[in-house]
Parts: structure tokens; sequence; C-alpha cells
């Protein structure tokens, strides 16, 4: 019971071992400062589409469970928002 016990302690072992060697260096890794730059602007560019796709996700999710009511409500409320951001009067300006 013992040789097994040791034998699997020591397989673990020299798997994780392994593991930790192999990751140090690794063969993609650039070989120059602009081609790791690349990389990174790549790896945001990722990380931004994803984010605005969650946004996306969540803003859809948002809308499905408003009532029909509090969407009217919503959009006019953004409407006016953005006309009184933009300087426009909250009455079209044909009321005038």
């Amino acid at each position: 019971m013992k040789i097994k016990t040791n034998t699997v302690l020591i397989l673990l072992f020299s798997l994780f071992l392994l593991q930790s060697c192999g990751s140090q260096n690794p063969a993609n890794a650039p070989a120059t400062v602009e081609e790791a730059e690349k990389q990174l602007a790549k790896k945001e560019r990722k990380a931004e589409k994803a984010a605005a796709k969650e946004r996306k996700k969540a803003k859809k999710r948002f809308w499905k469970m408003q009532s029909k009511e509090a969407r009217k409500s919503i959009k006019r409320n953004e409407r006016r928002q953005k006309r009184k951001a933009k300087g426009l009067s909250t009455y079209p300006f044909y009321l005038y």
C-alpha cells in the first residue's frame, strides 16, 4: 500500500514540476518590444469587444424585463436627456 501511495505522489509531483518548467519560457514569446505591444493591443481589443458584447446582452435583458409603459417612459427620458445635453429645448422648434 505504501508503494502505491509513494508512486502516486512522485508522479503527481513530477507532473506539477514539468508543467511549471514549461510555462516559464513559452514558445510564442515575442522577440521584440513592438511584437509584444501588438500582442497586448490585440488582447485589449479582444477584451473590449467581449465587454461590449456583454453590455449589449445586459441591455437586451433589461429591456425584456420592462413593461411597455416603462419602455416608453425610459425612451422618452433618454431622448429628453440627449436634447438637453445638446442644448436643444425640450419643445420642438416649430412650436415657437
